[in-house]
């Protein structure tokens, strides 16, 4: 249907769009801005003359409620008309893994994982968090897609393990980005100097020596995932396009790198990263479709 797939569309935009604010309330340590209340916000359902992180907080909160009803729809729409298809798992997953976000979320707040904790939970736990919005990703993405009329996937492919090293790949540079991204926000520096001073002293905090190898791993992961799409001769315009938002990515980093990683960078670094990861899921997609019904008979028939 394709009111459907339209809808799908939508829902994984928006869900970009809360978790670009999601980072926004962590880059501006507004994570304490509705103290350590859940769900409510400062004890209260919708707070009064509120300070910025606070409102920075609490539109997180609001967006977030209104993506899982969102989802919610989605996932039941997807039980009516596709129940038979690659679509309703792709949504059923979407649902379970949003609501999992959520209880993620809510886990920032009430473990204390805000503000200025440089604790090593929190940096595993935002690790986590990151790999289940990453999933979470791939699941609506994956929903519109089929619902797009796109059909299902062949794991029996032989370039399945590949693609799925590619993504593993993928998630390497996520997770240490996050870890990253946590330090610049807790350790900001003032010059290229005192940051690369910074990353190689042993007097500095763990997380700010270990910003080190992201860089490094997002290289070679590129590179990897680089090589693997270009030696897989389908989908010629998805290629195309995550060959061409690895690109973009990497000189995000550059970037994000030599402006001491202001916050409108670091929310279009992550911007770039998202689009990149769900390209890479949706060319896994089409790399691995099976073939069409009279195809797979032609097939037998040989």
């Amino acid at each position: 249907m394709k009111r459907f797939a339209q809808f799908a569309w939508v829902v994984l935009g928006f869900n970009i769009l809360v978790i670009l604010w999601g980072a926004l309330v962590r880059a501006s340590r507004s994570g304490q801005g509705c103290g350590d209340h859940w769900p409510l916000c400062n004890g209260v359902v919708v707070p009064h003359a509120a300070q910025i992180a606070t409102i920075i907080e609490f539109t997180h909160r609001a967006t977030t409620g209104i993506a899982l009803i969102s989802v919610i729809i989605m996932a039941v729409w997807a039980f009516r008309e596709y129940r038979h298809e690659p679509v309703w798992p792709a949504a059923a997953a979407s649902i379970a893994l949003i609501i999992t976000e959520a209880l993620l979320g809510a886990g920032l707040v009430l473990f204390g994982f805000v503000g200025q904790d440089a604790s090593a939970g929190r940096a595993v736990y935002l690790s986590a968090h990151l790999v289940n919005t990453l999933a979470m990703l791939a699941s609506m993405a994956l929903t519109a897609w089929w619902a797009s009329g796109h059909r299902g996937i062949e794991w029996s492919d032989e370039v399945a393990g590949t693609l799925a090293t590619a993504m593993i790949a993928a998630l390497a540079i996520a997770v240490t980005g996050a870890v990253t991204a946590l330090s610049d926000t807790l350790f900001p520096v003032t010059s290229l100097r005192a940051g690369l001073q910074a990353d190689i002293s042993a007097a500095t905090p763990w997380l700010v020596r270990l910003r080190v190898w992201h860089p490094m791993i997002a290289v070679v992961a590129a590179a990897y995932i680089a090589v693997v799409v270009s030696n897989i001769h389908r989908a010629p315009r998805l290629r195309r396009i995550v060959l061409g938002l690895i690109i973009a990515q990497l000189a995000a980093g550059i970037l994000n790198f030599l402006l001491l990683a202001p916050i409108w960078m670091q929310l279009t670094h992550l911007f770039v990263a998202d689009l990149l990861w769900i390209s890479l899921v949706l060319f896994s997609a089409a790399a691995l479709e099976k073939a069409p019904a009279h195809d797979e008979k032609l097939i037998m028939q040989a």
